[in-house]
């Protein structure tokens, strides 16, 4: 009995024992996942490691930071236009056939200059009635001398002496009629003479500026109805944008507008406000703004589209292409090449596999980046100003290109990691 009553108390002692050895084991293995958690927390993952195939597969690029000079914008739509006062529509102002054109479609010319001719029988009459009426001026002249020197000596009648002066005034009206008729052909009264009939006109340019369209050609007949041909002088091109109401508070006279032709924008533009509309276009509710457009005009033609911004103020500052900047939780990045090593976690006893995968790695040449949250700014062609929220080395190299890869490689290592 007493042999029985030792044995059952040392089982005791012996299971109380394990039972203390397996709580204290339980309670340091929370304690070590609460302290690797909070770990987690305190310390994401900031650096992504990428190797030299890895960064030319995707097409990294690395830049510096740049000064830029941003300002506040406003985008806008709109088209070039030339000033009906600087498009010409070339006409002749009598009938004839074409007989010869000297101009092609985009020559440029000046005023006066000679764009075609034209043939017509009836101007040979036109200047055969200015000398037939020229010759009957003389001779009414005449006439009226002697009228007027008969009725002095009472010798003729006073009805004679009017009759006379009647036909010396029609003479000479239909005498300047014709003369204003000949100039307007382009022909000098004074040199019409007997020998010296014209059958053939000239049609000279109205204004300077670049042939837009041949409508005539050689051997067709055209009248003060019929163009022969187009010109615009996109000397004096501006720029219409239609901004929309809830802008055109902030559009002033002498803004500088950037803008791109829609079909091609690789190349900029520039412009300036100089006047503001006071009515809506149509139903679209926006009003046009009147820009001139500065600087360099070559490619620029009548009618093409564009896309603009109105440049509100402005500001030199940090910035980089826009394709540098990645969101994440609501927030902005972007990675800087530097000489940091991504962090390790790994504790003793892992497994040795893992150990030899990051030897092996080590072995490759690796880049490291390091992800710096920023603060976006203004936007303006392309580039983003940003304000970093910690300090940034001087000098820094950043990925300007690519560096949504380079978050999405930072991505997957957190998560190979937890």
């Amino acid at each position: 009995m007493k042999k029985n009553i030792i044995y059952t108390a040392f089982v005791f002692v012996i299971l109380m024992s394990c039972e203390k050895k397996e709580a204290n084991t339980e309670s340091e293995s929370e304690i070590k996942t609460e302290q690797a958690e909070e770990h987690g927390e305190e310390a994401p993952q900031t650096i992504a490691s990428l190797t030299e195939e890895q960064m030319k597969a995707v097409g990294i690029t690395l830049g510096k930071i740049e000064m830029k000079e941003l300002t506040s914008t406003i985008k806008a739509n709109g088209a070039l236009r030339v000033p009906n006062n600087n498009k010409a529509t070339v006409t002749s102002m009598y009938g004839g056939i074409i007989k010869t054109l000297n101009v092609q479609i985009g020559d440029f010319v000046r005023r006066g200059q000679v764009i075609a001719s034209i043939s017509n029988p009836e101007y040979i009459q036109l200047q055969e009635q200015y000398l037939t009426v020229k010759s009957r001026i003389a001779f009414a002249e005449q006439e009226y001398r002697r009228q007027k020197e008969l009725f002095d000596n009472d010798a003729g009648a006073k009805k004679n002496l009017q009759s006379s002066d009647a036909e010396l005034k029609t003479l000479r009206t239909q005498r300047s009629s014709l003369q204003r008729q000949l100039q307007i052909m382009g022909i000098n009264p004074a040199n019409v003479n007997n020998g010296n009939l014209r059958s053939g006109l000239v049609i000279t340019s109205p204004i300077s500026g670049t042939i837009s369209t041949i409508s005539a050609q050689i051997g067709s007949y055209v009248d003060i109805s019929s163009p022969v041909a187009e010109i615009i002088d996109n000397g004096s091109l501006h720029l219409d944008l239609q901004v929309f109401e809830k802008d055109l508070p902030k559009v002033k006279v002498g803004q500088i507008v950037h803008f791109k032709l829609t079909n091609n924008p690789e190349t900029e533009y520039d412009a300036k406000i100089y006047s503001i509309g006071s009515s809506f276009e149509n139903d679209s509710k926006t009003i046009s703004v009147h820009c001139s457009v500065t600087g360099n005009k070559s490619g620029l033609i009548d009618g093409m589209n564009i896309t603009g911004i109105v440049s509100l103020d402005k500001s030199t500052t940090p910035a980089v292409p826009n394709e540098a900047i990645v969101e994440a939780d609501s927030k902005y990045f972007i990675f800087i090449k530097t000489d940091k090593k991504a962090e390790e976690h790994q504790e003793e006893g892992e497994d040795e596999h893992l150990n030899e995968k990051k030897i092996s790695n080590k072995e490759e040449k690796m880049t490291n980046f390091e992800k710096i949250e920023v603060v976006k700014g203004s936007s303006d062609m392309g580039y983003t100003a940003i304000t970093a929220v910690n300090e940034i080395p001087a000098n820094a190299e950043i990925v300007v290109k690519g560096a949504f890869f380079v978050n999405a490689k930072l991505s997957n290592s957190g998560e190979h990691e937890d």
